[in-house]
Parts: structure tokens; sequence; C-alpha cells
């Protein structure tokens, strides 16, 4: 007997319903997970709040625009608030790329594509760990639809929307000038993309462009990006063989992150075999896609790809996983506008098996692995820690000792960043010992406001590290504090080293 899932049936007569299912599950998912189960927040999240909430911004972080976000939404809605925008930005991308792919190839193939994005977000890429790649991800893929609808479909005031994703792309990531290369690129090389860009408003829209693209070059500037090291490393013949190597390494991570993504399509297409006499497997057709509609989908997919990685092993630049966010994008779109114009789906009970355990077991097991590795390993993941109750706690012990609300810690960079967002009053972070040229918190605001200094403790003597006590010879050490971690297990006591810098009249009167 000829089987069909219900999925496929609903893939070819409401794709629009399946996206919106799987997008705001995968979404709701994600906000769930993190606002229930982690003490801490994730990656980098801690970094970018403490930098977002030092107003003006530090000259040194390149575009600004994820920044600005985070610190509205943290104020306004807490880390909830983080985690939620965070998946709005997923959401966001999804559809654009969704409403590409029906231009593209139609919606039941559109949204193929988007079912097989669960392969890599869920799995690969952390997305809960707001940042500007994460909130690169709807802007780019905006651009990319945005243009097509300009350029593919010829709908002259398509440019506007273009110009203002485009905009908005750099200064959301320092990245943004590869995507905007490969745009200019495909512009020039493609008949129909420069008799598109002869209009009035495609003119416009590069104007606009241009002119954000020098607001991009000077934040990357400020920030002490330039291209002295890139040539230096095309100069030195020995350093090719090196820079192989390290791309054929970043290759390899991205088409790691496709694991989950590989294997939805490996069952798919019928692997393995269970048996000599395969079964009917339903069919999915469309039309067929036109040559440009095939060399669109190429250039955007790999283009980006290349040139980034290219760039990151010539600069010297990490790329992990997390920052390569927007050049997963249109993986699953790939798939389907190469897999032809019939895609049968074979295995399909197992198929649907595996979309369903690949959005769901991340999910399920950070709160396992939260719990369990204390135990089996004796660490902890970042999320684990207790941000919240270490916040609270200097906050309130510097109140009571000094009269005032703690307005800065220092310190231990990662302790400092926890207790930044744990502390009820959100007090600024002081980075390091040589804060970026043009901070705000540096020693004079030390001096004047007080802080709190900690570090990592072994025991309970409270002598301050070398290197702090001679950097902070104001500091008055307190007793290190023992802190309940979620889960213990075999991990030592979370002990934490503190003292107090009183504020400069606070000290006077005290004298």
């Amino acid at each position: 007997m000829f089987y069909v899932p219900l999925y496929i049936e609903a893939l070819r007569s409401r794709p629009r319903l399946v996206f919106w299912l799987a997008a705001l599950a995968q979404a709701a998912l994600w906000v769930a997970v993190p606002t229930l189960f982690y003490a801490g927040p994730p990656g980098d999240l801690a970094t970018l709040l403490a930098v977002a909430h030092e107003l003006p911004l530090r000259p040194d972080i390149g575009p600004p625009l994820a920044y600005w976000l985070a610190e509205i939404t943290f104020r306004t809605a807490g880390p909830f608030g983080i985690y939620l925008i965070a998946q709005v930005c997923v959401v966001a991308a999804f559809w654009c790329v969704f409403a590409l792919g029906r231009a593209l190839v139609g919606p039941t193939h559109a949204v193929m594509a988007v079912l097989l994005m669960v392969g890599i977000f869920t799995f690969a890429v952390p997305t809960p760990d707001f940042g500007p790649p994460i909130l690169a991800m709807p802007f780019w893929a905006a651009t990319v639809l945005f243009y097509w609808r300009a350029v593919g479909e010829t709908r002259r005031p398509y440019w506007y929307a273009f110009a203002v994703a485009a905009a908005g792309l750099l200064i959301a990531t320092a990245y943004a000038l590869v995507f905007v290369a490969v745009l200019i690129l495909f512009t020039v090389a493609s008949g129909r993309g420069r008799a598109a860009a002869q209009t009035f408003e495609a003119w416009i829209a590069w104007a606009a462009v241009a002119g954000m693209v020098l607001v991009h070059f000077e934040s990357l500037n400020r920030a002490g990006v330039t291209l002295a090291p890139v040539l230096d490393r095309l100069r030195l013949a020995a350093a090719a063989a090196g820079n192989t190597a390290a791309w054929f390494e970043l290759i390899g991570a991205l088409i790691l992150a496709h694991a989950g993504l590989i294997v939805l399509v490996a069952l798919a297409f019928g692997w393995p075999r269970t048996s000599s006499t395969p079964t009917p497997a339903p069919v999915i057709t469309r039309p067929p896609a036109t040559p440009f509609a095939e060399s669109f989908a190429k250039v955007f997919t790999f283009g980006p790809v290349l040139l980034t990685t290219v760039v990151a092993v010539l600069a010297g630049f990490r790329l992990p996983i997390a920052d390569a966010a927007p050049l997963l994008l249109l993986s699953g779109l790939a798939v389907v506008v190469f897999a032809g114009n019939a895609i049968e789906l074979h295995h399909q009970r197992i198929l649907g098996q595996a979309w369903l355990g690949l959005l769901v077991a991340p999910a399920v097991l950070v709160p396992i692995v939260i719990a369990i590795l204390p135990w089996v390993a004796g660490t902890e993941l970042k999320v684990a820690q207790p941000a919240r109750a270490m916040g609270q706690f200097f906050a309130e012990s510097f109140a009571r000792r000094t009269g005032r609300p703690l307005a800065i810690v220092g310190g231990d960079p990662h302790i400092a960043e926890l207790i930044a967002v744990g502390a009820p009053g959100r007090p600024n972070v002081y980075f390091d010992i040589d804060p970026a040229p043009g901070s705000r918190i540096n020693a004079d605001a030390i001096r004047e406001k007080g802080a709190v200094i900690v570090w990592p403790a072994a025991d309970t003597n409270p002598a301050p590290p070398p290197e702090i006590k001679a950097h902070f010879p104001d500091l008055v050490p307190e007793v290190p504090h023992t802190f309940a971690r979620p889960v213990r297990g075999r991990l030592p006591p979370l002990l934490v080293g503190w003292g107090v810098i009183r504020p400069a009249d606070a000290a006077s009167a005290a004298h």
C-alpha cells in the first residue's frame, strides 16, 4: 500500500502553514529553554551586554546596531527579551528565505528549503547567543530578497527596500562588506543586473549603500581593522601553505555545521537502502527554475562563503560557526534548487522523525547536560553559572559598605561580566588595565564612583592576586564568598575573591 504521511500532504497543500508551524516551534523552544534553564548568559552575550551598557559605546567594537538593540531590549525585558529578539531575528530571516524560495522554486519547495535549515540552526548555531551574527541574518536575507525583487522581477520600487536592508546589514556586522561585494560583483557580471542597475531607483539605492559603506569603513577604522595585515600576509610566500590549510579547516567546519541537513538530505534521497525492491516515494514537483534563478542561488549561497573565509584567513580572524550564521542561510534553498524539478521523498516516516529529532533533541539535551556534566566530567557549562546570585550579593555588599549603588565592577573579566548582568543596578565593567581609548570606565571613574574588584579564589585567603593588588592599591579585600551552583556534582566550591574600592568622597569621609 502506498502510504503518504500527513506532513507531505501539508507540504503540498498548505506550505505557508507548515512554514509558520516549523519556524514558530523552533523559536518557542529556544526562548523557553534558555529562559527556564540558563542561570547565566550563553556564549559571548555577557560581554555584549557589558559593552552595550557603556554609553557612548567604545570605539573598538565595530558596527554598533547589535549593541544598541541588546541594551534597549535588556533594559526593557531582561534576559527573556534578549532570547526573544534573537528568535525574532531567526524567524524573520527564515521568512525572507521562504519568500525568496517561493519566487525561485515555488512555495512547496521553498518550505522544504526552510525545513532543511533545522538541520543547521537548532544543531550547530546557538541562536540564543544574540549578537552581530544573529542580527545580520535577517538583514542579509532581506537584502537578497529585495535584490531579487528589484533585479530578478524588475520591480523597481524594491530598490528602496534593498537600500534599507543593506544599510541595516552594514551597521550590524563587520563582515557586511563581503556581502555587499558579492552583490556588486553579481550586478556587474550579469546582464539582467546591469540592466536593472540603470534605473533611477537603482542609482538612488546604490548611492545610499555607498554612503553607508563609508560609515561602515569608519566604524572598522575606529575598531582598528585595517588592510595592512592582509597585505603583509599576501607578501609572505611562506604563509601560502598555512593560509591554504587554515582555509580548508574553515570550509571543513562549515561543512560539519551542515551535518543535520546532510542527514535529512540523505534520508530524503533514499539512503540507506532498506530493501532490494524500493518502495514508491511521493514526488514533490515544481515548474522548472530559470537559468537566472539557478545562477542567483549559486552565487548568493557560495559567494559569501568563499569571500568571507578567504578574508578571515588572510586577516587572521577567527570565524566560529556562530559568527558564520548568515553564511548558512541559503544552504537549504541551494539544495532544493539543485535537486531538480521533481524531488522524491524516501523514508518518509524516518525522515519526519529525524526532522523532529533535530528540532527537539538539542533543546531537550540542554537541561540534561546542565544536570549531568558536573557529575560526569567535573565541569559546567557557562549557562550554569549563577549570574543573578552573584550580582545580587556584590551589589548589596557594596551598598552596605559605601551607602551607594554599585556602579563599576572589574578584575576577572568573565566574573565581572556575570555580575554586571545579574546585579539589579546594571553596573559597568572595567574591562582591562588599559581600557579602550575613549572609554569612560577608566581609573578616574573608579576613583570617583568606587568599584567591586573580583577574581577566582582557590581558598578563603582574602589576599588578591599580585597583578590585581598592583593595579588597585586602594583595594580593601574581603573574605572570598561561596556561591551555590545550580548543580554542584563533583565541582569544587564556586569561590569568588573580592574587594571594595570606596568612592573618593566616601573614603575621605571614612577617614
